[in-house]
């Protein structure tokens, strides 16, 4: 059926369970629940903090990939067919992973929620608004971009800077146009004139800030240490000055209870916060990893894009802020996708060619080399199966993962639902009691850098571990902002890199494990609240665009009220 079938007719195809009887399967009941219907609710926060505070610390897998190609890589595949399968081989799972943005949906990458027989539902509902947070978020954002505006054009007692405001609008779709304007025209009535912008909502601070709170207090005293900008005597003006944390969190105070729904076979999903990889730290929010954590014996989640994004992040940033150690790592990769990597055209990519996958294998060794060796993790390779792929290919990827000492297993959850990774699950289930055959277990885990250096030398061990780089090259708008930064204090905060998802490099073009190249950072700006430093590298946006032919064009509803065309 996998054969004609689309994704959004095997979701519609589905026969969901009730959600109260989908939480039960982990220990959530009823009465921990708020329903949108009978397939999504929100869990309860008091429940929530009394799991995470009594509940017994289950096993964390994290799924990364190598780095993203136009044939696809399938990590929110994965791990909800490996959810699955740790369910069909008796274990006690579930997945936590991240909310899609209407951005990437109505753009090029389409929905976020599995493919194939390994899928979140209801797959439209959460792909288009959801339960409303992304809305919540964006509302609290941009609350705040009143209040500051109100601030200055009711007397502007805090001094603000006009010209050193970093604080930007946020909106929810990929929007070039809104990338930098001039907001206030139409005289004084209508405000200050001044230069604006905004940002996706999926790289917004609030959002970043929403993933890393602990609770509606934690919350609050985040978005409270927000830096909004600079006065005229250049000292930091904060949210807590505007007076608008109280009011933020008030629009967030219902968003920041986890949401749960189910895969296609039953197995709960608890899906929240959504900031981009490529951008923000990619990973869903600490409370659902938190949640499922405490009550499942396996939580899979999954961060953003290839591992020297999303799992960089998730392990420097959100492991480090929340006490996490991963048990172990699940590095998916495509044979497709290698032999893009090797210099394939993407309409060449059904045709065997072995040369070119071992041209491409670097990506994955590198990608593998990392978590190992970088990280401490065990690490097994999941190659996400196509029809198209051969015995001589698949074995070329066999070969080149066992000289690195690192298993590999052929996932065919996108054909088979949870029975075609029993085979990953039960080798994640020995590499979590076990650690790998080279030592490397929980007890290994090290971050890339440790806190106490500067934003550079951080930068330069991201750079030069992570990315293979010769190093790093400081534009001169971030070496002001870098001395700007010391001055304040915030110089030992993890750093967040926002570079180009698609290569180890800043530059988009440099495929497989280039080499001979630095990192060029053109800016450095702080979050505060969220507890980061974010360095821009090479021409990366904060705000996408749409493509001549977004994802949106084949997206309908019938006159019966049915989605068509999501993917």
């Amino acid at each position: 059926m996998a054969d004609y079938l689309t994704d959004i007719e095997i979701a519609q195809q589905c026969e969901m369970q009730d959600i109260a009887a989908v939480a039960s399967k982990i220990g959530l009941d009823e009465s921990s629940l708020k329903r949108y219907g009978n397939h999504i609710a929100k869990v309860n926060l008091d429940c929530v903090n009394e799991n995470i505070k009594n509940g017994k610390p289950g096993k964390l897998v994290l799924v990364t990939a190598i780095n993203p190609t136009p044939a696809g890589e399938g990590k929110t595949t994965t791990s909800v067919g490996l959810a699955d399968a740790l369910s069909k081989i008796g274990k006690s799972a579930a997945c936590a992973l991240r909310e899609p943005s209407l951005g990437p949906v109505f753009g090029i990458k389409g929905g976020a929620a599995g493919g194939g027989y390994a899928q979140v539902v209801p797959m439209e509902d959460i792909n288009l608004h959801f339960t409303g947070d992304f809305h919540a978020i964006g509302a609290a954002n941009n609350l705040l971009a009143a209040m500051i505006d109100a601030h200055i054009q009711n007397g502007n007692e805090l001094d603000i800077d006009v010209k050193n405001i970093t604080w930007k609008r946020c909106v929810d779709m990929n929007d070039r146009q809104l990338r930098n304007i001039v907001c206030g025209l139409g005289g004084p009535v209508n405000g200050v004139p001044r230069e604006d912008g905004f940002d996706i909502t999926v790289a917004s601070e609030v959002m970043a800030v929403f993933c890393l709170a602990t609770s509606i207090a934690d919350l609050k005293e985040r978005l409270a240490n927000i830096i909004i900008g600079y006065s005229r005597s250049g000292n930091p003006v904060y949210v807590r000055d505007i007076q608008a944390h109280g009011a933020m969190a008030a629009l967030l105070k219902d968003a920041i209870a986890p949401n749960v729904v189910q895969t296609l076979e039953g197995t709960p999903a608890v899906i929240h916060g959504g900031p981009f990889a490529n951008i923000a730290h990619g990973c869903n929010s600490v409370i659902a990893t938190k949640t499922v954590l405490s009550c499942a014996d396996y939580c899979v989640t999954e961060a953003g894009f290839g591992a020297d994004l999303g799992a960089e992040k998730f392990l420097d940033i959100k492991c480090r802020h929340a006490n996490l150690k991963p048990d172990c790592v699940v590095l998916v990769a495509t044979v497709r996708a290698l032999k893009y990597h090797g210099g394939v055209a993407k309409t060449d990519l059904n045709a065997e060619n072995i040369e070119a996958l071992k041209a491409g294998l670097p990506n994955l060794t590198q990608h593998i080399s990392n978590i190992q060796n970088v990280f401490g993790l065990p690490c097994v390779v999941a190659i996400n199966a196509f029809p198209t792929d051969t015995k001589a290919e698949l074995e070329a990827v066999e070969a080149a993962c066992k000289e690195l000492g690192v298993d590999v297993v052929l996932s065919e959850v996108w054909a088979k639902g949870g029975e075609g990774g029993v085979a990953l699950a039960n080798k994640v289930v020995e590499l979590c009691d076990n650690g790998d055959a080279s030592g490397h277990s929980k007890e290994t885990f090290k971050f890339a850098y440790d806190s106490d250096l500067t934003i550079e030398e951080k930068l330069e061990a991201i750079a030069t571990k992570v990315y293979h780089a010769d190093g790093v090259i400081f534009e001169a708008k971030a070496k002001k902002s870098l001395k700007k930064l010391h001055e304040i204090g915030c110089d030992k905060m993890p750093v967040c890199v926002a570079k180009t998802q698609y290569s180890f490099s800043d530059d988009a073009t440099l495929l497989g494990a280039p080499s001979g190249f630095s990192i060029s950072v053109r800016d450095v700006k702080v979050s505060n609240g969220a507890g980061f430093v974010v360095a821009l590298a090479g021409s990366i946006m904060t705000m996408p665009g749409l493509g001549k032919n977004p994802a949106a064009k084949s997206i309908d509803v019938t006159d019966e009220g049915q989605i068509t065309g999501l993917f």
